[in-house]
């Protein structure tokens, strides 16, 4: 009796789509209420996707094109076309034809977007699974358009942005096995290019491919994809961490064709652990890359956040506000102020526990049961269902870079050991009086009125009467100028303790040199960390009073250096092609590197030797071929060049004089160099021949 219901039910809804679809006016929406997560019928599979991908009745887009097939890559795209249609289980005589519709597709959407197709494209992949379709020609082009516009990511090319997104998602979740990958040197792009290029259609079964696809049209959401992506990742995660011993590419290999072990039974399973893992990710995700997808004549705007020097994740200050007075198992965040003493007790979010990022170097045994306080306030603060609680960490800075590098080095601190749902206010404090000015939080109905607090318990930091100001205050923000002002002097004060305090500890650092993190104790294991003080002088002797310079492990430390180059504003600023610098006739030896700063921040770069100066061209990443003089050094000024034991590519250069009280150091320069053994025994030759020269 049960079964004849179930197959009474069946048979209801199946009609009920039926009847929907052939009154030609069925929306997404209405379709989605009827068939409510059921297997779709194979049947009515076109006039779905056709419905999801909102190109149901829409015109032939094709009818104005000539249909000649004269690209310069013509060859190129017929071949990729005939490869696919090979694999086509259709009958011989209609191959000829389809492989036309194909061509003609590809080809139309290139001319129509002035884009020149590559080898390395998953355009006829994408293709695939509209074929089993047989749709018409006009219906085909729209479908692969609507699904080239609103599911395929912007950039999605080797580097490219939504890979690094893909990267700081991994390592929100995942963040031991985002680790393990990094040590690696295995990149996102490296085995997830065909998953995101062909919406997982170039790895998977042409039937998983379908039942997949059939979710994922009538969810609608091309952000979807990333959790899909991690799910892959999630589910292989005891097998990729027992690969420890096996050589990068054959554990790429692994990676890359993981989604063709996928069957239409683990749909929904997928589907559930993907909305899962969506649900507890910050909605900064999705809300800050939303020009990810859309029209490819838009190009992304230049002042996008980098999200490939991005140490973790970043949420918007509105989000974080909001989070906490929704009610739901949605994200809370427990906000870490990692500013200094003073400026946390002049004004912060009154939610927010404050961890003196200070304490890091000054006293790491202090900080570290700071650490072992704060996950103590989280755990309570959740067990009592604080509205300062929540199971997501996010650290917030003054958003003045130069300050900030304290509390990236919590943050590395943090992800170093693996601790799960880290992430960044975007802007930092900064940004929060700014946001609270601009919402106008002095008005008597604004629910974060009482969110600003000072140590004193007062709601003084946007509102309090500066210096010179009326002490009646207004809601124009004066206030909010005014404490920023007060932070800025704050900062200059100290900014030079700061350098010399974060050098140091680099200096004392064998971490990872592809993401720097920085090793203190956790705090079930509590060890004081070796001060290095100014008075120590354990580097090799020097030579006389002339340059001189030596070359040692990176265990030597030296902490009478500063950091950055000697030069001027105006070097900083000059443009030059790359090709032609490396090309110059004095150009003696070109190290392609990648520049290493105090913040563990990597820029892609160029050194070069000429007889008398070593300089560093470092990459303008919007324009191709070009780079900034980022500095220029003389050879004879090197007094040091170092290397870790563990890490003999990161090079660390030290610049300065010498005289009969020893060796001052003027600049310091840090590169991960390829092969660095054969360009530091380049640069040494270059450096005796210059010491010979002087001495002579």
């Amino acid at each position: 009796m049960a079964e004849g219901e179930d197959q009474l039910l069946q048979g209801s809804w199946d009609r009920d789509l039926a009847d929907a679809l052939e009154s030609g006016g069925c929306d997404l929406e209405t379709m989605r209420n009827i068939i409510q997560g059921r297997k779709l019928p194979c049947n009515q599979r076109a006039k779905i996707w056709k419905i999801a991908l909102n190109v149901a009745g829409k015109g032939d887009s094709l009818a104005s094109w000539d249909g000649s097939l004269d690209l310069p890559e013509q060859a190129i795209i017929h071949d990729k076309c005939q490869q696919l249609i090979d694999l086509q289980p259709v009958p011989e005589e209609e191959k000829p034809a389809l492989l036309v519709d194909v061509e003609s597709v590809i080809t139309f959407y290139c001319k129509s977007r002035n884009i020149t197709f590559k080898q390395n494209l998953n355009w006829p992949e994408l293709l695939k699974p509209l074929l089993s379709l047989q749709l018409s020609r006009s219906d085909l082009y729209n479908c692969f358009y609507a699904i080239m516009n609103k599911y395929i990511p912007r950039d999605c090319v080797s580097n490219g942005r939504p890979f690094h997104l893909f990267r700081l998602l991994l390592q929100y979740h995942e963040p031991e096995l985002c680790s393990f990958l990094d040590t690696k040197k295995i990149t996102p792009d490296s085995y997830a290019m065909n998953w995101l290029g062909s919406m997982f259609a170039g790895q998977c079964l042409p039937e998983v491919t379908q039942a997949m696809w059939d979710v994922y049209l009538q969810q609608a959401d091309p952000f979807l994809i990333f959790f899909l992506m991690l799910i892959m990742l999630v589910n292989a995660k005891d097998n990729i961490l027992s690969q420890e011993g096996d050589h990068k590419e054959e554990l790429i290999q692994m990676l890359e064709t993981s989604p063709a072990h996928l069957e239409v039974e683990d749909m929904e399973d997928l589907f559930s652990l993907a909305q899962y893992y969506y649900s507890k990710t910050p909605l900064s995700l999705r809300k800050d890359n939303q020009n990810l997808f859309g029209s490819s004549l838009v190009a992304l705007k230049d002042e996008e956040m980098d999200l490939s020097q991005a140490l973790c994740l970043p949420v918007s200050v509105p989000e974080i506000l909001q989070a906490n007075q929704l009610q739901g198992d949605g994200v809370r965040f427990f906000v870490v102020d990692c500013r200094p003493a003073e400026q946390y007790n002049a004004g912060h979010l009154s939610t927010a526990f404050h961890l003196d990022s200070d304490l890091m170097l000054q006293n790491p045994a202090e900080f570290a049961l700071s650490v072992k306080s704060l996950l103590e306030a989280q755990k309570q603060s959740l067990e009592s269902g604080s509205i300062a609680s929540g199971e997501h960490l996010c650290f917030m800075g003054s958003g003045r870079e130069e300050e900030d590098m304290y509390m990236n080095m919590v943050l590395a601190h943090f992800l170093q050991k693996n601790k799960e749902y880290v992430s960044i206010a975007k802007g930092g404090f900064m940004a929060l009086q700014q946001h609270l000015a601009d919402i106008n939080v002095e008005g008597p109905d604004n629910v974060y009125v009482h969110w600003i607090v000072s140590t004193s318990g007062s709601r003084g930091s946007i509102s309090s009467p500066a210096d010179g100001e009326s002490p009646n205050g207004s809601g124009d923000g004066k206030g909010v100028k005014s404490l920023v002002n007060k932070m800025t002097f704050a900062l200059k004060s100290r900014s030079v303790n700061v350098k010399e305090k974060v050098i140091s500890f680099i200096e004392n650092t064998s971490a990872p040199v592809e993401r720097i993190s920085f090793n203190l104790p956790w705090p079930e294991n509590v060890v004081p960390d070796r001060h290095v003080s100014s008075s120590d002088r354990v580097g090799k002797p020097y030579r006389g009073v002339k340059p001189v310079f030596s070359i040692g492990d990176e265990e030597e430390y030296d902490t009478d250096e500063i950091d950055s180059s000697s030069m001027s504003d105006d070097d900083r600023k000059e443009i030059v092609n790359i090709q032609t610098w490396i090309n110059k006739p004095d150009i003696k030896h070109h190290f392609p590197c990648n520049e290493v700063k105090e913040t563990g921040h990597m820029f892609p770069s160029h050194l070069l030797v000429t007889g008398t100066h070593m300089y560093c061209l470092r990459e303008i990443a919007s324009r191709k071929g070009f780079a900034y003089i980022q500095s220029r050094q003389a050879l004879n000024s090197v007094v040091k060049i170092t290397s870790k034991k563990k890490h003999p590519e990161l090079i660390t250069f030290k610049f300065g004089n010498s005289n009969s009280s020893g060796v001052e150091v003027l600049a310091v320069e840090r590169y991960l160099i390829p092969n660095a053994g054969d360009a530091t025994k380049a640069i040494k030759q270059q450096i005796m021949k210059v010491l010979d020269a002087l001495e002579s």
